[in-house]
């Protein structure tokens, strides 16, 4: 009992207290992890967990775009949304035709995308 509240004041707190870089990325690690699940499920022919995932996925992905003020980030705001939007809608085609090939198409962008984040948080707390 001791070690599950511990757990969860320590993920409170590190969520609590987090940059809006570290946010960022805990944001893509779980959009990475939560597209994986689906797929899984896709495999192991569980609707409802696939379905389920893929909604945690797209959700994240809509908070990204909600998030991103092109007018500030220029271009390479732009070229982002619109990964973002493409991931968004091969999420729904991979929802509704319950396609392990178009997870396999999208989870190594949402791979490219946390690691892009990565690299920009690295870059942000040398540049401290």
């Amino acid at each position: 009992m001791y070690a599950g509240n511990a757990y969860k004041t320590y993920k409170s707190n590190s969520v609590n207290y987090a940059s809006k870089e570290q946010l960022l990325l805990m944001l893509v690690d779980g959009a990475s992890k939560f597209s994986k699940i689906a797929r899984q499920a896709m495999m192991d022919r569980d609707i409802k967990k696939a379905h389920e995932n893929i909604i945690k996925t797209q959700n994240i992905f809509n908070e990204l775009m909600i998030s991103l003020d092109v007018s500030k980030a220029g271009k390479w705001g732009q070229s982002l949304m619109s990964v973002y939007d493409f991931i968004v809608r091969r999420l729904v085609d991979a929802n509704m035709k319950k396609d392990v090939k178009i997870m396999d198409e999208v989870i190594p962008l949402i791979e490219d995308v946390r690691s892009t984040w990565e690299e920009a948080y690295k870059i942000s707390k040398t540049s401290k």
